[in-house]
């Protein structure tokens, strides 16, 4: 679980939109991606999302 004043501050770095967690993904659901989380770590690498619909 991302730390809730750290996810205030996470944004997509393709569309600059605010960031959702669900589960172990922070999703952007204006650019439609997911970014993982590994090992609480956020990867937030536009490569390493996956296209969500």
């Amino acid at each position: 679980m991302i730390d809730k004043d750290l996810l205030k501050l996470l944004v997509c770095p393709q569309s600059k939109a605010p960031l959702k967690q669900v589960d172990d993904e922070l999703i952007c659901a204006e650019s439609g991606l997911a970014y993982p989380i590994i090992d609480g770590i956020p990867v937030l690498l536009i490569e390493e999302a996956r296209k969500i619909n």
